[in-house]
């Protein structure tokens, strides 16, 4: 029970700042704020904080209250922005539709490619993002359902699959890969851009542990689309 109380602590924290709904500075709440809210002890809370510090998510001050850390340099430029985060701090409007869905066991060359046992449960997504009713980003997306078994009973109607498994399975670990792709005809009609125009795909991993919990490929259009990391010596 202890374990599961401190998930559930760990994922209203970490959720949040994954997700880009906290950015770095802000406020998380208070020890004795958590304690009534979760109906747990002090100790319990202070070790999901202290892990949660360790793993450089928040910095903890003893008088003000523990904060959303600051990422590193190389965690910045690459950090996966979430688009209807984005979209809210900037006052617009954001939307998305999940275009297809299946799920099926892994076979042996995406079992190898992820890392996974062949037969492995996966669910296969595609979900196209809008902003202000312009088609924004085009994600197909696999997650392990060993590693995310709610997954599979869920419809993502409420919030696209990423800020989902964001708010609902913490990651320990990433991988990206980004690349300069034309646009294929498929992918060009998704995004009501010309066939062959510049893309920027963005190729990320997540695991929990040892544990593979998705692989996302997202394409943004061009000229829509940067990266941009600002650095200190």
């Amino acid at each position: 029970m202890a374990e599961t109380l401190s998930a559930r602590i760990r994922a209203a924290i970490e959720g949040p700042i994954r997700a880009g709904e906290w950015p770095p500075g802000t406020r998380i709440p208070f020890e004795h704020e958590l304690v009534s809210r979760f109906g747990c002890s002090r100790m319990t809370v202070n070790k999901v904080l202290s892990a949660l510090a360790a793993e450089g998510l928040i910095t903890r001050r003893r008088r003000t209250g523990s904060v959303v850390a600051a990422p590193p340099a190389d965690r910045a430029l690459l950090q996966v922005q979430d688009l209807a985060a984005a979209a809210r701090r900037e006052g617009r409007d954001y939307r998305h539709e999940v275009v297809a869905r299946r799920q099926q066991p892994a076979g042996a060359e995406a079992a190898a490619r992820l890392g996974l046992p062949p037969g492995a449960p996966l669910l296969h997504l595609s979900t196209l993002h809008l902003t202000d009713g312009v088609p924004d980003a085009f994600e197909t997306r696999i997650i392990a359902l060993d590693a995310a078994p709610a997954a599979a009973a869920e419809r993502f109607a409420a919030m696209p699959p990423g800020t989902w498994l964001l708010a609902h399975v913490p990651w320990t670990e990433a991988e990206h890969a980004v690349a300069a792709i034309a646009a294929d005809p498929p992918l060009a009609r998704r995004l009501g851009i010309a066939a062959g125009a510049p893309c920027l795909l963005l190729e990320r991993r997540t695991w929990q542990g040892a544990r593979l919990v998705t692989e996302a490929r997202i394409a943004y259009p061009g000229e829509r689309h940067r990266l941009v990391g600002r650095f200190r010596p």
